[in-house]
């Protein structure tokens, strides 16, 4: 069972940190179920009531979360909040007055079926509230699933995913509860400024300046769903980010944190994906302050949701400062919160869809900490590889133009590939392609070492060359010697020798380390995953640009060998510390 949120205790404005919170894409943590017409609406409008599956009437009717327009006066049952309350009715005042059997308010009681009662007035002021959710279709019929029908387009489909963490944040600090009976619960921790860095909604109409609650100027025009933003619901509407996706984040994160107005950032994206962009940016952005990243398991507001939680505990994360080092500076890079453990993002993955369901790979570490109840937030230990400001990857230290490779005429020409615009943000055209491969026994087709076998690698070659000046491999091999088969190990070299770098992984989470081979032309991966390996690729290419072509790729020289393991030197100087 989950501790409970630790009591908040006063602390002074310092205490109460800035912090930026980036929305990614497909994230859970930032969904909810979809919004169903309530039997209330039905009623009043003389729509089919909702009915459970045998038929009979639910006992409760559908309640959301939503605002008042205007002010409004109710009655509340006093002894209602608990069922143990009237227990010990003598340590309470008496109520405010009382309801009749007609309905009446009246300060006195006049007989014992009077209900005892609390007056309120509450209004927009207060909040949102829970209330049965009264809207129709424009057919005036009810809603019963997120689209006017059940496989409708895009333009007659709700949105379930939110456009960035603002409403999130604001049901978790107006209904999350701490050990103290609390709320409030983030706004007594922190304030926060809402990016949308590569959002899971978007606004289909676009959106007015003065409607904006995240950061930014001007409005925001009509989205696409896929260019803009990325969920993966309904299913038959779904649409992952791309490449481009990747260079615009970042430069969004960055941005953003070179500002100096946060003390922390914190990253929420689907759960399948988060660990790959908490690593991404633990390489490439280039900041002193901590990165936090989160995702849910259930949707927000879904019983047993765990998102919200993981949102409470990156700001006590980033609160705690038990990441900082001597100088103040983020010791630890970024991590990945969830389930009340800090992963290092370097060796979380998730494993299963439940609460819990993230593992640390490599078997050398991984889960650094814990924080929740009981307890203050605590590390073990602080990774020993260089991350943020102490990458040698992160993007101050990329090149404005790197080298790449295309075939021209024929022949293999090296190439400038721009990498950084004159501002220094990341080009969106520049992010490489680099392509896994996959080792499985019994896979060649007859008893030979002939490349020619492998036509999914040499294919992706050649695409590599008219499209991909940066582009690599990696090879998910055996464990934990991270090979593949003969014919495998001759079309990656190959790939090589048409200047692609080509790392070595193990198959699965493997605990052993991938070790480098005395005059091999590969990287070896050491304890990453095929999915971080292709992201450190990534990265090192744009750093170092591709590795020197030999003039025949299928009959290199052994002086093209030479200067091709000279140029690897550098990325395997990279992945032995990053």
């Amino acid at each position: 069972m989950s501790a409970s949120i630790p009591p908040q205790a006063p602390m002074p404005a310092e205490h109460r940190p800035r912090i930026a919170v980036f929305s990614g894409p497909t994230a859970t943590i930032q969904n909810s179920e979809p919004l169903v017409t309530s039997n209330s609406a039905r009623r009043k409008y003389g729509l089919p009531l909702r009915r459970l599956p045998d038929g009979s009437l639910p006992r409760h009717d559908v309640v959301r979360m939503q605002r008042l327009a205007a002010p409004v006066t109710v009655y509340i049952e006093a002894f209602s909040a608990h069922p143990l309350e009237a227990d010990v009715s003598e340590l309470y005042a008496p109520p405010d007055g009382y309801i009749t059997a007609a309905g009446d308010f009246v300060p006195e009681r006049d007989n014992d079926e009077d209900v005892p009662v609390y007056e309120a007035t509450i209004g927009p002021d207060d909040g949102l509230f829970q209330l049965p959710y009264l809207a129709r279709t424009r057919e005036g019929t009810a809603w019963e699933q997120e689209g006017l029908e059940r496989l409708g387009g895009g333009a007659e489909t709700r949105q379930t995913f939110y456009p960035d963490a603002s409403r999130v944040f604001e049901e978790i600090d107006r209904f999350g509860l701490d050990a103290s009976g609390l709320n409030n619960i983030l706004s007594a921790r922190g304030e926060y400024d809402f990016y949308r860095a590569a959002p899971s909604g978007g606004y289909l109409s676009g959106l007015s300046e003065g409607r904006r609650t995240d950061v930014g100027e001007g409005e925001i025009p009509a989205e696409v769903r896929g260019e803009d933003f990325y969920s993966y619901g309904p299913p038959h509407l779904a649409h992952g980010p791309a490449m481009p996706t990747l260079a615009r984040l970042t430069n969004t994160v960055q941005t953003a944190l070179d500002s100096g107005r946060y003390e922390g950032a914190i990253w929420l994206e689907g759960s399948p994906a988060v660990e790959e962009t908490a690593y991404w940016l633990g390489l490439l952005i280039d900041t002193t302050v901590p990165i936090s990243c989160n995702a849910s398991q259930r949707p927000h507001g879904a019983i047993g949701n765990d998102g919200d939680r993981n949102i409470v505990d990156s700001v006590d994360y980033i609160r705690s400062r038990i990441w900082a080092g001597a100088d103040g500076s983020d010791a630890v890079g970024a991590v990945l919160v969830q389930d009340e453990q800090i992963f290092a993002a370097r060796d979380a993955q998730k494993a299963d869809a439940r609460p819990g369901g993230y593992v640390a790979t490599g078997g050398h570490g991984g889960i650094i900490g814990t924080i929740g109840a009981p307890g203050d937030p605590m590390l073990t230990y602080w990774p020993a590889k260089a991350h943020t400001h102490l990458s040698e990857v992160n993007i101050r230290r990329l090149p404005g133009t790197t080298t790449g490779v295309r075939r021209r005429d024929g022949a293999l020409a090296v190439v400038d590939v721009p990498v950084k615009a004159i501002d220094g943000t990341l080009l969106i055209g520049a992010i490489p392609k680099v392509t896994i491969v996959k080792y499985a026994r019994y896979g060649m087709d007859d008893y030979s070492d002939d490349a020619g076998l492998q036509v999914e690698i040499l294919a992706r070659i050649e695409r590599n060359l008219e499209t991909s000046p940066l582009a690599g491999f990696v090879l998910e091999g055996n464990a934990p010697f991270g090979r593949g088969d003969e014919s495998e190990m001759a079309a990656l070299r190959l790939a090589v020798a048409h200047g692609m770098p080509v790392v070595r992984t193990s198959r699965g989470n493997a605990e052993g380390m991938v070790a480098r081979i005395p005059g091999e032309v590969f990287i070896a991966g050491s304890t990453l995953t095929s999915t971080k390996a292709r992201l450190l690729l990534m990265a090192c290419l744009l750093r170092f640009g591709s590795l020197p072509p030999a003039a025949d790729p299928r009959h290199p020289t052994e002086g093209e060998w030479d200067a091709i393991r000279a140029r690897l030197a550098d990325y395997q100087a990279v992945f032995d510390t990053h």
